[in-house]
């Protein structure tokens, strides 16, 4: 493992690993339109690792830019964290979707906005400071939980 860190930018290509790397606590920028020269310049200015599939743009990056190898999503986030030394924290504070704050916010002031039977079962609930989307443990936090849990898992007997 040559650093340890928990700041990227990925490249257009590694969406889903951008996502799933912001379910363990990392602080990923990712931008769908972005372009190369950006990518670079948003790692350079932010002191991030820009992560890419492109030799090229891994190459430019210098040593700012990692080379993710596998073009499978599970096999990526294992790639990252044993890398980087991540410990993964399941609990973020990051928004998955736009990598901004996830805050607690009163069960009441989101009655309107989510579902009868999701206000009625759970007690809490978080608000996205940048994207405005709700969030709370439900079913595909649980599944997100066990598909991590697998990964790691499969780290810990391979490494």
């Amino acid at each position: 493992m040559e650093t340890t860190t928990n700041k990227f930018v990925a490249d257009v290509m590694l969406g889903r690993l951008a996502r799933w790397l912001r379910l363990i606590g990392c602080d990923v920028y990712y931008d769908s339109t972005g372009e190369d020269s950006a990518l670079l310049s948003r790692a350079l200015a932010e002191d991030r690792v820009l992560l890419s599939a492109d030799h090229t743009l891994v190459r430019r990056a210098g040593e700012r830019g990692y080379l993710v190898i596998s073009d499978n999503f599970r096999k990526q986030l294992a790639q990252i964290v044993v890398h980087f030394g991540i410990e993964p924290n399941l609990d973020s504070d990051i928004c998955p979707d736009c990598n901004g704050n996830l805050r607690d916010v009163p069960k009441p002031s989101v009655r309107a906005d989510v579902p009868e039977y999701t206000y009625l079962t759970h007690d809490r609930f978080r608000l996205c400071s940048e994207c405005g989307k709700i969030f709370w443990q439900g079913s595909h936090r649980e599944l997100a939980e066990k598909e991590l849990k697998k990964i790691l898992a499969n780290i810990e007997t391979s490494g």
